[in-house]
């Protein structure tokens, strides 16, 4: 029988060489697919290391740019031109304990510690207010078919 299969012409051929042409040109094909397949990976992976190095380009281009925007003789130039600002005197500085007094407000000292805020007792003729009572809870009824 399986002599048979291997002398078996076709056409003048034998069908053995027929099936083996048709796995070999089966085999063509999936290799060119998965290589089609695998070239499109590949471009769409190239594309994407591009974005990624003009992304990291820009970031680069972003950090020297505020790194020159936050240079200390350039934000002090700014300040003076636009806004008439200039730096602290000796003059100007001001001790914590004499904030009030640059304010314009009299100084009065506070003693945190020691002072005590108590609620202010009602007068003779007002009435004191009654603290609400809470509701008496009811007394716990029988359950049907339960023995006690």
């Amino acid at each position: 029988m399986i002599g048979a299969l291997f002398n078996h012409r076709t056409r003048g051929f034998r069908t053995i060489n027929l099936v083996g042409m048709a796995l070999l040109i089966a085999m063509a094909l999936t290799v060119n697919l998965a290589k089609t397949y695998a070239g499109r990976e590949r471009s769409q992976i190239d594309r994407i290391d591009r974005r990624i190095v003009a992304e990291q380009q820009r970031i680069r281009l972003l950090q020297a740019e505020v790194a020159h925007l936050e240079q200390p003789n350039r934000l002090e130039k700014l300040s003076r031109e636009t806004l008439g600002m200039a730096p602290t005197t000796s003059k100007q500085e001001v001790s914590v304990a004499a904030l009030p007094q640059a304010a314009g407000q009299p100084v009065e000292p506070v003693r945190i510690a020691t002072a005590v805020v108590a609620s202010p007792e009602p007068k003779a003729d007002e009435p004191k207010a009654e603290e609400p009572k809470a509701p008496e809870p009811e007394p716990a009824k029988p359950v049907e078919g339960v023995k006690r």
